[in-house]
């Protein structure tokens, strides 16, 4: 299991949309959640990711491709 698998799709919206510039309690508006939900989802993916900060967090989400936007509209040629 590769290390984004590890997050759930939920995580994976949260960390989008902190991307995007949202704060934690507009993300938490978006998903329909808690304001803590988020900053708690938050802190565990540091700690499961094995950062320190949401800057590093970002940064690994970066690198694992989180932010990458898939085209499911595309034909193979």
């Amino acid at each position: 299991m590769t290390v984004i698998q590890e997050a759930t799709e939920t995580e994976i919206r949260i960390l989008r949309l902190l991307h995007e510039g949202l704060d934690d309690a507009a993300v938490a508006r978006r998903l329909c959640v808690g304001h803590r939900t988020v900053q708690r989802r938050v802190h565990d993916l540091m700690k499961r990711w094995e950062v320190n900060g949401r800057v590093a967090l970002g940064a690994r989400a970066q690198e694992l491709g989180v932010y990458e936007v898939v085209d499911t509209h595309q034909v193979p040629v």
